[in-house]
């Protein structure tokens, strides 16, 4: 069951080149969490696969882009300039008033 969540070594390769270059970009520490993954979709109008990258700084402030192409396509000029670090800040939502 396990070989099947197995990647091949040129998409893991191409995950951790778009990780880089995130943390490169956004001059984050060596420590920071950084999410890259690839989403398909099947809903009209969506790109079929898309890279999605997540980041946090500050400590839980997260921070989400995406790429509408797989990982393998990504390049550099994907990667959002880092003054641009504030609007990609996606803000904790909490659904239930009384928490």
């Amino acid at each position: 069951m396990l070989g099947s969540f197995r990647k091949p070594p040129e998409k893991l390769a191409a995950l951790e080149r778009v990780k880089d270059w995130t943390r490169e970009r956004f001059r984050l520490p060596e420590d920071a969490a950084i999410l890259v993954s690839e989403v398909a979709c099947s809903l009209p109008g969506c790109p079929p696969l898309e890279t999605v990258v997540a980041f946090w700084t500050n400590g839980n402030k997260r921070h989400q882009f995406k790429a509408f192409k797989p990982p393998e396509e990504v390049t550099q000029d994907d990667i959002p300039f880092d003054w641009l670090m504030d609007s990609l800040h996606v803000p904790d939502t909490n659904f239930c008033e009384c928490c």
